[in-house]
């Protein structure tokens, strides 16, 4: 439990940078221009030429008097200065003074998937496009999230997974590992890892599963035993490798697996 409140801590930490770096802020322009971004563009002294339009499959807008525009690759500078060129060199405009504004970005996006408060497809900008910053536009890690999560990356048509450990960040202030995310990423959060109570427990069900957790510390959790229950006979159900269910006499002290199924016996008299 202390894991999941400090790890909701940082994650709203994160959110509220985000939020005072962004707010009264305009859309920040990325390196290039890219299919399905959003523009606006105008030019000086000819309101009649202003444009807002959308970079079409082709990679192009549609802009008065010159037609189709090849943007896409482009940064916003540089498409200004080429729709700028056409004008010019068409004599529709004397020394245009042409300005491109990105109004929506479409084209370079992270998928967030799992177990996060809104998981979906999100906008990349220059500013905040830390995993940390991502997780935190989704809404943060959920209750039931590890605290570990997946970074899946295309690096040259090879897909590559990174796992991260997001609460270690939180607790250690390391954040070397808070890593920049790229167009096309996934961050995947899985569920936590969990275990089972059963048997003569207070409160018999499924945990989230704590690193180095042992036996004794896991029916602590569930609030002990009952009147009834005894720390003798315990037994693990545990899954091998082969789907068969395996059940094995444990000690108080031994660790606790994921999907573990800890038996508490009644007391014989």
């Amino acid at each position: 439990m202390k894991n999941v409140t400090r790890l909701a801590v940082f994650l709203l930490a994160a959110a509220m940078t985000l939020h005072f770096a962004s707010s009264g802020a305009a859309v920040q322009a990325p390196a290039v221009l890219g299919v399905g971004d959003s523009v606006k563009v105008t030019v000086f002294q000819n309101p009649d030429l202003t444009t807002e339009a959308r970079i079409s499959e082709a990679g192009t807008i549609s802009v008065p008097l010159i037609g189709d525009v090849a943007i896409s690759g482009l940064t916003p500078e540089n498409a200004a200065a080429r729709i700028a060129d056409r004008l010019s060199r068409g004599k529709f405009v004397i020394n245009p003074q042409v300005s491109l504004s990105l109004e929506q970005m479409r084209s370079r996006q992270v998928t967030v998937l799992g177990e996060v408060g809104h998981p979906g497809r999100y906008p990349l900008d220059d500013v905040s496009n830390s995993i940390t910053d991502v997780l935190a536009r989704a809404g943060g890690i959920n209750a039931e999230g590890d605290d570990t999560v997946v970074l899946v990356r295309n690096v040259r048509g090879s897909e590559t997974r990174t796992s991260i450990d997001i609460s270690g960040m939180s607790h250690t202030g390391n954040m070397s590992r808070d890593v920049r995310i790229e167009n096309g990423d996934v961050i995947y959060v899985n569920r936590a890892p969990q275990f089972y109570l059963y048997g003569e427990v207070q409160r018999a069900g499924a945990y989230r599963l704590q690193p180095q957790m042992t036996v004794m510390q896991a029916i602590s959790v569930g609030g002990g035993l009952t009147p009834r229950g005894t720390l003798r006979g315990l037994a693990i159900q545990r899954r091998k490798t082969d789907g068969k269910v395996d059940t094995a006499r444990v000690r108080p002290n031994d660790p606790v697996r994921a999907d573990d199924v800890i038996v508490v016996r009644e007391r014989l008299f």
